[in-house]
């Protein structure tokens, strides 16, 4: 089994900032893209960040310029670097990846359980 589990979480003022990291474990032959949701009380769940393998990423509109996705495929591990935080980013954060367990490239999703960031004005 494959498990994602996330640490960074937390309460931080407007203005501040926050990184997030998610590591892998388990069964793992190969993680392809790695992504970071959130959902905050009343919306649905977002994409906030996502990053290939090699490395190419995207945004949010609401966070580019203060959000930057990253990872280290030896750790097998994604980062979530926020700052300027605003209160309207207070949310559940979700990391998620996509990867393989063996080499039939058949691909699988997995979920974190969610960290709680609070951003308080």
């Amino acid at each position: 089994q494959v498990q994602l589990v996330e640490s960074g979480g937390g309460l931080v003022q407007a203005g501040g900032s926050v990184k997030l990291s998610c590591a892998a474990s388990g069964s793992i032959f190969r993680l392809n893209a790695m992504a970071w949701y959130r959902q905050a009380p009343g919306k649905q769940r977002e994409l906030v960040a996502r990053i290939s393998r090699g490395g190419s990423t995207n945004y949010a509109d609401s966070v580019k310029g203060r959000f930057t996705i990253s990872r280290d495929n030896a750790k097998n591990t994604v980062y979530l670097q926020m700052n300027s935080l605003k209160p309207e980013d207070t949310a559940v954060y979700y990391c998620n990846a996509l990867g393989m367990k063996d080499m039939s490239g058949y691909e699988y999703e997995y979920w974190a359980q969610g960290t709680q960031v609070t951003v308080s004005s």
